[in-house]
């Protein structure tokens, strides 16, 4: 044998080696062969084999540690894992749960627990306390039941503030068994978790000097100074802003200790609230035994919902988080999750809470790009003037894998759970532009160029012609001028600037990437199979309104998903539509990416993304999940050598990074148009996919399938002639996948749940986040 001359080389010459090795070293905590608990009798739903692996290893780690994660794809039952797990890890004794989840199936939480626990009781934290108001909205602590399939309020009404007294019992929380002497369980809706009290804008206005009638820090005295430029007055608005001050930087002043300083404070005219999550943190810290976190990748920011993961992490004994995405791309997109969850292990590993350990975080195991810039000599008296930056690129070591995941989650993928699911396939279609469209896009982005040159690191440029060059392909009209702020020193204040002028095509003239997609699209509807179409402009440049204009004039009947439609209505609005007809919905993918099955829709359409690897992972995958009986496909449709190449570029490297942390590695689809600028994820991929250390893996998880095989119903597999009614032919460019692909991992299932006719609330419709 030769001896390696490269460590690619090395790697695929010793995999199997390397793999064995690795499963010997890092045993499973529950392997297939190992008895699984008798608990499992008494559920009310029985898990297949797969889910009570997964259930079991969620166990063991709560033997050994309070936090545990369940990363699981659309479709494979992370709410019945996850109940699964508390059932069998208490024994039978009495516990208290609280599960905080997306507002929009907090009702799905209750039906899953009253269907699946025996003798639980439910309920749904409307608010701290009781509204004095006698038409006000439920508040306070209800108790649900199932009544024919619906979630109503009825039974017991209690208050966070009256649960927390002990009364005459020795505690609270002996008082509650006293009531409620089985399981119970506390569901709430991560918006109304996380709702504190009112706040309003701190900061002074310069009355003489040199900072005359501009914003001032009042701790300081100087002007509030963010990205190098003076903040207004009127760019407050709605959202809270603060400064680190006593860095000793340049035009800093005397060095001092940095602290942070905060540009707001409560607001004492208005009503005085308390977030029901910090009231249990801070009054009620040993009255829960568990705790659940769904869809925690919304929960990664540092936000007032994110820090609420941090209080309920540190409220309960046990605590176990449910994703279907694990991370977006990079590598400190676990950081804050990970620090809520196990902050005595981060604090050990050497990081700090804030930004310095992110920026620590994202050296060790992420990917950076150091640009220096050295502007030309001007004179031969001075000298060039130098700029360093570091930038964040999609990226993470296989490191951050063993070191932070591997012990922390369960892994379950969709094939674990049945291998009767149809195919699945995505690509990434690209098309030229019509003559006039290239010239007129070509001038626009030639003047962007030239403005990003004029006014270079000037956000308001960059976020505006981000946004023009994404959109205007799809909608090149009603654009007028780009216009972009700048701060000018001598008037104080942000002067507008031009960027660049844009050129209104004819509105009525259907352009080459809406020909296809009507060719597209009438294909699958000769064929039997509805679609799914997302664009993510909306309200002032909306493309969902053009799409539909489109469609419209083929005679396809299409509707629009807004945010009109509450999020708790949008299901029975799905089912409305289906009734009266509807072959194509357009929505914003934000909308339908939790909580929602478009088991009718096998062909999904993505004409513009955004730049979200969570929001476009989760809707890609709301059809191919259990119960679908088509072929899946989806589609991205992008306009070549555009910004939306570009766009689709980025999403395909973070979608590479994001699989990669939960052992999917692919060459094909959304990944494959990106390049490997990663060494580390490079070399794990060539490993996988060519000769693969996940080969003994995979045979550890080809048991689990056997065993699942059994005790699947005979209805669930199709045979072939039903396969051929219901499963259409592909397109001519579309290649059939024949088993379920293991490549791509999008989305985390949520059960259907029964139309509610309720009167719809109008809200205002509103641009969604592109990010």
């Amino acid at each position: 044998m030769s001896i390696p001359s490269s460590i690619a080389e090395y790697l695929s010459s010793f995999s199997q080696e390397l793999g064995e090795r690795i499963l010997k070293i890092y045993p499973a905590l529950q392997a297939p062969q190992d008895p699984v608990s008798e608990r499992f009798n008494s559920l009310l739903r029985s898990p297949f084999a797969a889910q009570r692996l997964a259930v079991m290893g969620i166990v063991k780690r709560w033997q050994e540690a309070r936090a545990a994660a369940v990363v699981a794809e659309c479709g494979t039952g992370k709410t019945l894992m996850a109940l699964s797990a508390i059932h069998v890890h208490s024994s039978g004794r009495p516990y208290t749960a609280l599960v905080m989840a997306p507002p929009n199936i907090v009702g799905k939480w209750c039906r899953e627990v009253l269907i699946t626990i025996p003798g639980a009781r439910v309920f749904v934290i409307d608010g701290l306390r009781t509204s004095g108001r006698s038409n006000a909205s439920p508040n306070g602590i209800n108790e649900v039941r199932h009544r024919s399939g619906r979630i109503v309020r009825e039974g017991l009404h209690t208050t966070l503030t009256d649960l927390r007294l002990r009364k005459n019992s020795k505690s609270a929380r002996d008082r509650w068994q006293k009531i409620c002497p089985g399981p119970s369980f506390f569901v709430v809706g991560r918006d109304r978790a996380k709702l504190s009290f009112f706040w309003r804008h701190c900061y002074s206005v310069a009355k003489s000097g040199p900072c005359l009638g501009t914003v001032i820090n009042p701790d300081t005295g100087a002007p509030l100074i963010v990205n190098d430029q003076r903040v207004l007055a009127s760019e407050f608005e709605k959202v809270r802003k603060s400064e680190i001050i006593g860095d000793a930087g340049k035009d800093r002043g005397k060095n001092r200790r940095t602290m942070y300083s905060p540009l707001w404070q409560a607001d004492g005219g208005r009503i005085r609230r308390f977030a029901p999550l910090e009231f249990v943190g801070r009054y009620m810290p040993d009255f829960f035994d568990y705790g659940i976190a769904d869809e925690v990748h919304e929960l990664s920011n540092d936000t007032a919902q994110g820090n609420a993961l941090g209080t309920l992490a540190g409220s309960v004994d046990r605590i176990a988080v449910l994703t279907g995405t694990l991370m977006g791309g990079y590598a400190d997109d676990l950081f804050n999750v990970l620090y809520r969850l196990e902050p005595r292990k981060m604090v050990t590993e050497g990081y700090e809470w804030g930004e310095s350990g992110i920026r620590n975080f994202a050296e060790t195991y992420g990917v950076l790009e150091r640009v220096t810039i050295i502007a030309p000599e001007e004179n031969a008296c001075s000298k060039a003037k130098v700029t360093k930056q570091v930038k964040r690129k999609p990226g993470a070591s296989p490191l951050l894998f063993g070191k932070f995941l591997m012990e922390l989650g369960a892994f379950v993928s969709l094939e674990d759970i049945s291998g009767e699911l149809p195919g699945y396939r995505e690509e990434v279609i690209g098309v030229d532009m019509d003559e006039p469209l290239a010239k007129a896009y070509a001038d626009l982005e030639k003047q962007i160029t030239e403005a990003l040159e004029e006014h270079r690191g000037n956000h308001s440029v960059i976020s505006t012609a981000l946004n023009a060059l994404l959109a205007y392909p799809d909608r090149p009209y009603g654009f007028g001028d780009l216009i972009g702020s700048e701060y000018d020193p001598e008037l104080h204040r942000r002067v507008p600037f031009l960027i660049a002028q844009t050129e209104d095509l004819n509105e009525d003239f259907a352009y080459a990437k809406e020909r296809l997609l009507v060719e597209c699209v009438k294909a699958d509807l000769a064929r039997g199979r509805k679609c799914q179409i997302y664009a993510v402009y909306t309200v002032k440049r909306d493309v969902t309104r053009r799409l539909e204009r489109v469609l419209s004039r083929e005679g396809i009947s299409v509707s629009i998903l807004t945010t009109q439609v509450p999020p708790d209505q949008r299901e029975a609005w799905y089912e409305r539509e289906l009734r009266n007809g509807m072959q194509v919905c357009v929505a914003h993918p934000r909308l339908v990416s939790v909580g929602m099955d478009l088991l009718w829709a096998p062909s999904i359409y993505f004409v513009q993304t955004g730049y979200s690897i969570y929001t476009l992972r989760q809707a890609s995958r709301r059809s191919w999940r259990i119960g679908q009986r088509s072929n899946v496909v989806v589609r991205f449709l992008t306009y070549n050598e555009t910004m939306q190449t570009s766009c689709l570029r980025l999403m395909g490297k973070k979608l590479l990074v994001s699989l990669a942390m939960e052992g999917k590695f692919s060459n094909e689809g959304l990944q494959g148009i990106e390049d490997d600028d990663d060494v580390l994820t490079a070399m794990a991929r060539e490993l996988v996919t060519q000769k693969g250390v996940g080969e003994s893996a995979s045979a550890v998880w080809k048991a689990v399938q056997e065993q699942h095989a059994r005790l699947l119903p005979a209805s669930f597999a199709l045979d072939d002639k039903l396969t051929e009614e219901l499963v259409a032919p592909p397109l001519t460019e579309v290649v059939t996948v024949e088993s379920a692909a293991a490549a791509l991992v999008f989305g985390a299932r949520v059960e259907k749940e029964s139309p509610r006719r309720r009167p719809v609330v109008t809200e205002a419709d509103c641009q969604l986040s592109l990010f």
